[in-house]
C-alpha cells in the first residue's frame, strides 16, 4: 500500500506497536503522538541534528512539521527530507492497536554516518511517544 511504504528504497525501517480499545483516525493518533507543531526536543533532534526541513506553524496539511504525504482508512504517512536523507512516519490504526513505523532513505552516505547512531536514541524516544500518545487519546 503506497500509503505504508511510498519511499523507493528504504535503507532502516521499525516499528513500535501499542494495543488499544480506543477507536481513533490514524490522523488524530499522529497529532496525539507529535502534535501540531515539534516540540523543542523533537525540533533539535529533526531540524538541527538531523537537518530535516520541517514545515512551521500549525496546518491541516502538517504534523508536527512534517507533511503529510499519504493518508488512508487505517494509516497516514508523514514525510521530511534533508539534503542527506529522506524520512517517513507512519501511523497505523487497525485491529485493535495502534503501531509508529519509521522509514529512512539515505540519498547520501553521510547519511548512514547521522543515522546508525542517532537510530538507538529514536528506538528509546519512539516507543514512548508513542505510548503517550495512546495514553492521551484512551483517557
Amino acid at each position: 500500500m503506497t500509503v505504508l511504504r511510498p519511499l523507493s528504497a528504504i535503507h532502516y525501517t521499525d516499528r513500535f506497536t501499542v494495543r488499544t480499545d480506543a477507536r481513533r483516525p490514524p490522523e488524530e493518533w499522529a497529532r496525539s503522538i507529535f502534535g501540531d507543531v515539534p516540540d523543542p526536543g523533537e525540533f533539535f533532534i529533526w531540524r538541527i541534528v538531523l537537518g530535516l526541513r520541517l514545515s512551521s506553524g500549525r496546518s491541516p496539511e502538517t504534523i508536527a512539521g512534517w507533511r503529510i504525504a499519504g493518508r488512508g482508512d487505517e494509516a497516514i504517512r508523514m514525510e521530511a527530507a534533508s539534503p542527506a536523507m529522506t524520512a517517513n512516519l507512519v501511523v497505523r490504526a487497525a485491529d485493535g492497536e495502534v503501531s509508529l513505523s519509521t522509514y529512512i532513505r539515505y540519498d547520501r552516505p553521510s547519511a548512514r554516518l547521522l543515522w546508525t547512531p542517532l537510530s538507538a536514541v529514536h528506538r528509546r524516544l519512539a516507543p514512548r511517544a508513542l505510548r503517550n500518545g495512546v495514553a492521551r487519546l484512551s483517557r
